[in-house]
C-alpha cells in the first residue's frame, strides 16, 4: 500500500516486519529516528517478541548485537559516522564470528572537522571490515534493502551494512510501497542460525587464532565474500518476483527517467558511463536529458553493492566506452576518491580513462547545474583524473 512515509519511519517498519529478537542501538544523528520508531513498537506491542535494549555507546551497540546474535537472535542495530568508528573494534569482531547482523548505517561525514552532514566517508571506511554493504538510492529502495539484507545476511552467515544517505534519505519524506507481513514472512522465513551458544551444549566463540590457522580464516571469510555476489543476485531476483520491485542489483543501469530504467546494453565507445552510489543518482538521472538533448552519449550506472564489489557485472555494463566518469562522495587523502579505485580495479586493464569527481562532501549540495558542468567538461576530455566540484579557490587561496 503506497504510504507517505519518512525515511527513518518506513525503514523502522520495514525492519519492525522483519521480525527482530533483539534491537540494540545507541543514537546519533542522523539515524535516531529509526531506533526511536522501533523503541516504540516495543513499548506499545506492535512489535513482539522483541527485546529493545539501551545501551551507554554505539561500541556496546555492537559488542550487545554480538552476544545477542551469537545466542541465536535475529539483530538489528543501526549508526552514522563517529558511531560507526566508535564500533569499529566490534564490527570486525561481528563478522569474524560469522554473525549474520543487519546494521543500518545513516551516511555521514567523518571529522575533523566536526560534521553533521551526509556523505559517504563512514561506511566507506569500514570496507575491509568483513561486512557486506548494500547502497540505497531512495527511500523505497532502502526500506526493501532492509528485508533482502536479512535473507542474504542469514544465507550466508556474515553481517550486512545497509547504506542510506543521511538526512537526504533518513529525514526526506517520500511516497513508499509498505510490503505486507505476509509478504515478509513468506521472502524471509524464520531464523535458524547456522551456529548459536546453548547452556545446554556449552562451547566457545571467538577463540584465539595463532599463525597457523590466521591465513586460512582470512582466505575463508574472503571466499564466503566473493559467493555473496551470487547469494544477492539470487535474492534480488525472487524479490523482484514476489514484490514487484528492484531491490538488491549489483549494478543497475539507469535510462533517462526513473520509469526507463531497463537500459541493459553495455555502453558503446562514444559514450561516456558515469558510475555513483546513493541518492546522488536521483539528481544525475535528471541531469541526462539534458546533456543527450545536447549531443552527449551518457549512461547512468548505479552501484547498489559495495562490497562484494560488483567487478564482473561492472565491466559487463561499461562495454567499449573509453570514458567513464566516478561520482566520489568521500576521499582518501593523499590517494583521490574510494569509489573511483574500486573502478579502476575492477576495469584492470581495459582501455578506459576513469575520471574521479569527489563531490558533496560534509553535505555540500550537489547540484543539477554543477553536474551538467562537470559532465560536459568530461565530454571535452577536459577533467583531471582527479576533480573537486564546486571547490573554492578564494578559500583554498587563503589557507595557502
Amino acid at each position: 500500500m503506497p504510504e507517505l512515509l519518512e525515511g527513518s519511519q518506513s525503514v523502522a517498519r520495514a525492519v519492525a516486519m522483519c521480525r527482530p529478537d533483539v534491537v540494540c542501538a545507541y543514537p546519533i544523528s542522523p539515524q535516531t529516528h529509526i531506533v526511536e520508531a522501533l523503541a516504540g513498537m516495543v513499548r506499545t506491542g506492535k512489535l513482539k517478541h522483541c527485546d529493545y535494549i539501551n545501551v551507554e555507546s554505539e561500541y556496546a551497540a555492537m559488542s550487545v548485537s554480538i552476544g545477542a546474535s551469537a545466542a541465536g537472535g535475529r539483530v538489528y542495530t543501526a549508526t552514522a559516522s563517529q558511531g560507526l568508528l566508535y564500533m569499529t573494534e566490534a564490527i570486525y569482531n561481528a563478522s569474524g564470528l560469522g554473525l549474520p547482523i543487519v546494521m543500518t548505517v545513516a551516511n555521514r561525514a567523518l571529522g575533523g572537522p566536526i560534521n553533521i552532514w551526509n556523505d559517504q566517508s563512514d561506511s566507506l571506511s569500514q570496507r575491509d571490515s568483513g561486512w557486506l554493504q548494500l547502497f540505497a538510492a531512495d527511500n523505497q529502495e532502502a526500506l526493501d534493502l532492509h528485508i533482502l539484507a536479512y535473507r542474504v545476511a542469514e544465507e550466508l552467515s556474515v553481517p550486512v551494512m545497509v547504506c542510506m544517505d543521511g538526512f537526504v534519505l533518513t529525514h526526506a519524506s517520500d511516497v513508499v510501497e509498505m510490503p505486507t507481513q505476509e509478504q515478509v514472512d513468506k521472502f524471509l522465513p524464520p531464523f535458524t542460525p547456522r551456529q548459536a551458544l546453548s547452556i545446554e551444549h556449552p562451547g566457545s566463540i571467538g577463540m584465539m587464532a595463532g599463525p597457523e590457522i590466521f591465513t586460512e580464516t582470512k582466505y575463508l571469510a574472503h571466499r564466503t565474500m566473493l559467493s555473496a555476489r551470487g547469494v544477492i543476485e539470487k535474492a534480488s531476483s525472487e524479490f523482484e518476483a514476489q514484490f514487484g520491485r528492484v531491490a538488491g542489483q549489483l549494478v543497475r543501469p539507469y535510462g533517462d527517467t526513473r520509469a526507463d530504467d531497463a537500459e541493459h546494453r553495455p555502453a558503446q565507445s562514444d559514450e561516456i558511463v558515469v558510475v555513483a552510489m546513493g541518492s546522488v543518482l536521483g539528481t544525475l538521472q535528471a541531469v541526462l536529458p539534458v546533456l543527450r538533448a545536447e549531443g552527449i552519449n551518457i549512461q547512468l550506472l548505479g552501484i547498489g553493492s559495495y562490497r562484494p564489489f560488483p567487478n564482473q557485472r561492472l565491466v559487463q555494463a561499461v562495454g567499449e566506452a573509453k570514458r567513464v566518469v566516478v561520482i566520489d562522495r568521500a576521499i582518501q587523502l593523499g590517494i583521490g576518491g574510494v569509489l573511483s579505485d574500486d573502478v579502476q580495479r575492477a576495469l584492470g586493464s581495459k582501455p578506459v580513462t576513469v575520471d574521479s569527481v569527489v563531490a558533496g562532501l560534509g553535505g555540500r549540495p550537489i547540484t543539477e547545474a554543477s553536474l551538467e558542468d562537470v559532465l560536459r567538461r568530461a565530454a571535452k576530455g577536459e577533467l583531471e583524473d582527479l576533480t573537486f566540484m564546486d571547490l573554492n579557490q578564494e578559500v583554498v587561496g587563503e589557507a595557502a
